[in-house]
C-alpha cells in the first residue's frame, strides 16, 4: 500500500505490475489468433515497459485529494493512462518517423527488421506500429472499465474520456498541420496544450477527481494547477529534445530539427533572431541528412540569443503558477506535498 507519504518508486512497481500482467495476458490472446502475430504482440508488450508514470500518479491523485482512499482498483483504472499514453507514443514516433525511445528502437523500426525478408517491408512495418498504437489505446479502455471500481463511478468519468482523445488527436493533427511552417510563437504553446498539457496532467486529474466525486471547485483547481504544468513538461521536453544526453533521454538531439517541428524553444529562436540568423535556420531546419555537425550549428544560434533560458523561464513561471494554486484548495496535507512533488518531478528532469 502506499503510506501518506509520497513514495513515488512504490508507485510506479505497483502500476508497472499492472501493466505487465494486463497486457501480457492481452498479448498472448492476441499472438493465440495467429503465430504470425507473435511479433506484433511483443510490440504491443514492449510499449509499456518503460515510464516514469506520471499520468497515473496524476490521476491516483486526482483521487485521493479528493478525499479517497488508497485503492488496488484505482490503481487499475489510473494505469490505463499509461497505455494511452503508449499508444500516443508508437503513433508520434511513427509520425515523425523516430528511430528510438528509451535507448531501444521504436515500433516501426523494431517491426521493419522483424520484416526484413518481406517486400515492402518498411511500409509493412509502419501499417503494423499503426495497428500496435491502435490496440493500445482500445486496452486503455479496457483496464479502464475492468478496473474493479463500481459502475457508478466509470460512469462519472467516462464522457472526461472522449475529451481526452479529442483533445489528444487534435495536438497531434496542429502538430502536423503547421510542421515546416515558419515559427510562430503561438502555435507551439497551443499545440503543446493539446497534445501534451492535457492528457499528461489534467485529463488524468479530473478523470481521477470525477472517480472520486469530486466537486465543481475542486476540479476546477486541478485544470488551474493541471495546464500550466502539463505546458511545463512539455517545453522541458523541448529543451530535453535538442540539448538533453541523449544516453539519458534515450533518444538523438537530431529529430526535432529534422523534422522542423513546431517546438517553442524553436519559435523563441526564430522570433529573436535576426535576418542573417533566420536564413542560417532555414538552411538547416527540416533536412533529413542533417548531422552532428548541423545540429551544433542550430544549437550555437539557440544558445547566443538565450533561448533556452527564456524557456526556463517559462517553465519556472508555469510550475510556480501551479504549485500556488494548490494552496487555494484546502487539500490533505499529503496530496499538497504529492502533488507538488510530483510538479518538481515532472518539469525538473533529465529525461
Amino acid at each position: 500500500m502506499v503510506s501518506e507519504s509520497w513514495e513515488a518508486a512504490a508507485f510506479k512497481a505497483r502500476v508497472d505490475e499492472v501493466l505487465r500482467s494486463f497486457v501480457a495476458q492481452e498479448a498472448d490472446q492476441f499472438a493465440v489468433i495467429d503465430p504470425a502475430l507473435d511479433v506484433v504482440a511483443r510490440q504491443v508488450e514492449q510499449a509499456v515497459a518503460d515510464g516514469k508514470r506520471l499520468r497515473a500518479a496524476f490521476c491516483y491523485w486526482g483521487w485521493r485529494a479528493a478525499g479517497q482512499p488508497d485503492s488496488d482498483a484505482l490503481v487499475r483504472a489510473a494505469g490505463s493512462m499509461e497505455l494511452v499514453h503508449a499508444a500516443a507514443m508508437v503513433h508520434d514516433d511513427l509520425i515523425d518517423d523516430s528511430a528510438l525511445r528509451h535507448g531501444r528502437p521504436t515500433a516501426h523500426v523494431a517491426l521493419r527488421s522483424a520484416l526484413r525478408r518481406r517486400p515492402r517491408a518498411a511500409n509493412a512495418a509502419r501499417s503494423l506500429a499503426m495497428l500496435v498504437g491502435d490496440l493500445l489505446m482500445s486496452l486503455a479502455g479496457q483496464l479502464f472499465v475492468t478496473s474493479g471500481l463500481p459502475a457508478a463511478y466509470l460512469g462519472r468519468a467516462r464522457p472526461l474520456w472522449a475529451a481526452l482523445a479529442r483533445e489528444l488527436i487534435a495536438g497531434e493533427c496542429l502538430e502536423i498541420l503547421h510542421t515546416g511552417a515558419m515559427p510562430d510563437t503561438s502555435v507551439p504553446l497551443k499545440v503543446i496544450r493539446y497534445k501534451t498539457a492535457k492528457y499528461t496532467v489534467e485529463q488524468p486529474l479530473l478523470i481521477g477527481g470525477a472517480l472520486a466525486g469530486a466537486d465543481g471547485r475542486l476540479r476546477e483547481g486541478y485544470s488551474a494547477y493541471g495546464l500550466p504544468l502539463g505546458e511545463a513538461f512539455q517545453l522541458r521536453d523541448d529543451l530535453l529534445g535538442l540539448f538533453g544526453d541523449p544516453e539519458r533521454t534515450g533518444k538523438t538531439n537530431l529529430d526535432d530539427v529534422r523534422g522542423h517541428r513546431p517546438t517553442a524553444l524553436l519559435a523563441e529562436t526564430w522570433r529573436i533572431a535576426s535576418g542573417e540568423e533566420r536564413e542560417q535556420l532555414r538552411a538547416l531546419l527540416g533536412r533529413r541528412d542533417l548531422d552532428g555537425n548541423g545540429l551544433e550549428a542550430v544549437r550555437t544560434v539557440m544558445l547566443r540569443l538565450k533561448a533556452p533560458d527564456r524557456i526556463e523561464e517559462m517553465i519556472t513561471a508555469r510550475v510556480e503558477e501551479a504549485t500556488r494554486g494548490l494552496h487555494d484548495l484546502d487539500l490533505p496535507g499529503h496530496a499538497t506535498a504529492a502533488l507538488t512533488a510530483l510538479a518538481h518531478s515532472a518539469a525538473v528532469r533529465h529525461h
